[in-house]
Parts: C-alpha cells; structure tokens; sequence
C-alpha cells in the first residue's frame, strides 16, 4: 500500500469519527494555541521595549549621584557639564536634569504638573517632537530666561483650545509663582502618562531661581558619539566629576548605558517568555498523551477491521503506517487549529494591551514540524499494538 492511499484511508477514518478525531486534537489546539499566543506577545512586546530604547537614543548614559554617599558639594554642577562638554571629544550631547512636581495656572485653568529644569541638548538626546515652536537654545540657559515648553494637550486645557505660543503660564513653588512664556508645543506621547498632569520643560537655570530649594543636580545624560564611544564616554565623565569634586575614593556616581538597560531587559523577557512557553510546550504533551490514548481506544474499536485486513493480505508494516499516517494527519490538523487560535488571540490581547505580537516563519515551521513529531512519537505504542495483532485473535474480538 503506498502513500496515498494510507493519507487517504486516514482521512477517512478521522471523517468517520468526527468527534473521536475533535477529542483527540482538542489537547494539541490548546497547547498550541497556547504557544503561538505567549511566543506572539513576548516577541512583540520585547519589539516594543527595544524600539523604545532606540527612540531614547542606545547611545545614552545616565549619570547618578548616589544620594546615600553624597554630601552638598559631591552634586553636578553647571560648570562640571561645560567642562565634560570641552573636554570628552566621545561625549556629542550632555544634559542635566531638574525635576520637582508643582503646579502651573493660566488666568483660567490651573493643573498639576511635572517640571523638568534642563539644557538646549535635552531635545536632541532625547529625540522630542516640537509640534508648534521652537525649543530653548544656549543664550537662553546662560541669561535663565523665563521661557519653557508645555505637552499639547495640557496646553489646550490651560488656553481654553487657543494657541499657546507667546503665552504665559505660572508655576509656582509653594508660597512663590514665575511667569514663563510658552515657546514650544511638545508632542503629548513624548511627555507624562497621566493626562490630567502637565509636562512642562524649562531651562535649568530658571528652574534653580523657581525651585531654591531643589537646586543640587543628580542627575545628567551623555550621549556619545557612537556605540564604540559609550564606554571611554562614560569613563572619561566619571573621572572629571570625581577629579572635580575631589571625592574618587567613594564611589559617588553611578553610570547606566542605555545599551546595558536594554541588555538586562532583553534578558528578563527572553527567561520569561522561554518559561512561559516551557509551561505552554507541557500542555502539548499532555496533548500528545491524548492523542495516545484515543488512538489506543481507536485500535480496541477497530479490532475486527485489523484483523480482517491482516487475513486479506495486509501486512504488519502496512497497518504501523496506516496509523501513524492517521495520528500525524491528527496532530498536524490540531496544530494548524491551534496556530490559527493562537495568532487570533495574540491580536487580540495585543490590541488591548498596545502591543503589535511578532510570530515569524520560522515559529510557524517549527509549530508544525513539532505537531507532527507528537503525532508520530504518540502515535507509536497504539500503531504498534494495532500492527501486532493476532490475526484470528482479532476476528474473533466482539
């Protein structure tokens, strides 16, 4: 008996017993189904995490003080950036960051807000999008002009929908308020996740005269002229500052890539995902164990027909093929099931969570080589008994 006939007396088979054939490729749907959805979304979500870095810049080098060692004269200085600026030849950009939470009012409307105090390098290092206006430049940091952008939507809150540029907004400071007048319109997904708090960006100059008491900067970013750069940028920064602050014996400033981050997080996803998968990968065995089982009821169920075809000449080796053929074809149905679910449901989830899922060619591949090597390895020890069977034995089964 050759191939095709074994292929299509299996398909008759499984049409004959509908829900036999469901049954038993009920457990490998689920366990694929399962795989394809997990392996989906933690590809996706790890695209996700990593083209957000690349936005962020996977040259950028965060500078810490370290605020349990550091005492008032261990915090960053302004002079201690124009020195880095001159003298690192790795570093392209360097920014301090000032941040305090306060609010900000206009004659109308008032809203909490996050304000960042900041130099003209903090757009380019982090790659805003300035939808109206222009961002603050140098000659505006050195006189600490009263100047500042705001996030497009708390923009139309504050001005009632009106254009806001060449507008002023308060920010006030406890007891204290300065005037700042509106310059730049950021792009709202660039800035806070809470939409009833504004961002607001003003130089860091003016925020040490609004916020007296939060003038120690501890923190700053680099970027450096290239990935090769990172580490000799990185390097060159942590020795100027120490060298400066005279402080090299304690361990003052912590120094973070964006390329470690991105490293560790790739890590972290890549374990959970791969454990997740691992969980999902025992529900197709489990599978696999069904289909055993049926197939096993399948061969009590046909006795009589072995028996009959093994009098009429049909040889062992025929009837190990026709079941294999049979627990394969099951298999391989019930993955294709299951990655059609499973590509269904990761869409779906995705779409709630903001996550485009990610299943390549070769998951796809290796779902339905897999399926069919269950079908195969599950599908022995039944093949086998059928195959085995006494022909007169067989006969005589009720």
């Amino acid at each position: 008996m050759n191939f095709i006939e074994n292929f299509n007396m299996a398909v008759e088979s499984i049409r004959s017993n509908k829900m036999r054939s469901f049954l038993t490729m009920l457990g490998i749907i689920i366990g694929v189904s399962s795989v394809i959805t997990i392996i989906g979304l933690g590809s996706g979500g790890k695209n996700s995490i990593t083209d957000q870095f690349a936005k962020m810049g996977t040259n950028n080098i965060t500078i810490t003080v370290d605020a349990t060692k550091a005492v008032n004269s261990d915090y960053i200085t302004l002079k201690d950036i124009q020195t880095i600026s001159d003298k690192v030849d790795t570093v392209k950009y360097i920014s301090p960051s000032l941040q305090q939470q306060g609010k900000v009012s206009t004659e109308d409307n008032s809203r909490q807000a996050s304000i960042a105090g900041t130099n003209e390098q903090y757009n380019q290092i982090n790659n805003l999008t300035i939808n109206k206006g222009r961002f603050f430049n140098e000659d505006d940091v050195l006189s600490a002009k009263s100047v500042g952008l705001i996030d497009e939507s708390s923009a139309k809150v504050l001005f009632n929908g009106q254009d806001a540029i060449g507008k002023s907004i308060k920010i006030f400071s406890g007891n204290l308020s300065k005037s700042v007048t509106i310059i730049g319109i950021l792009d709202s997904q660039f800035m806070n996740k809470q939409r009833e708090i504004a961002s607001v960006i003003i130089p860091v100059t003016t925020f040490q005269t609004i916020f007296t008491d939060s003038t120690n900067i501890s923190s700053l970013t680099i970027t450096a002229m290239s990935k090769e750069d990172s580490d000799l940028a990185s390097q060159s920064t942590l020795n100027i500052l120490k060298s400066r602050h005279n402080n090299g014996d304690k361990d003052v400033y912590k120094a973070e890539s964006m390329m470690n981050m991105l490293s560790q997080v790739d890590k972290i996803l890549g374990t959970f995902t791969s454990f997740i998968a691992a969980v999902a990968g025992i529900s197709l065995l489990v599978g696999g164990i069904g289909v055993m089982n049926i197939m096993l009821v399948s061969v009590t169920e046909r006795t009589r027909e072995i028996g009959i075809r093994k009098a009429i000449g049909a040889t062992t080796n025929t009837i190990l093929i026709q079941f294999l053929t049979e627990s394969s074809i099951i298999s391989l149905i019930g993955g294709l099931i299951g990655m059609i679910i499973g590509y269904i449901a990761a869409q779906l989830i995705g779409l709630a969570a903001g996550i485009t899922p990610s299943i390549s060619i070769g998951v796809v591949m290796g779902v339905i080589l897999f399926s069919s090597a269950i079908g195969i390895f599950f599908g022995i020890y039944p093949a086998r008994k059928a195959a085995n069977l006494n022909p007169i034995d067989a006969l005589r089964y009720e």
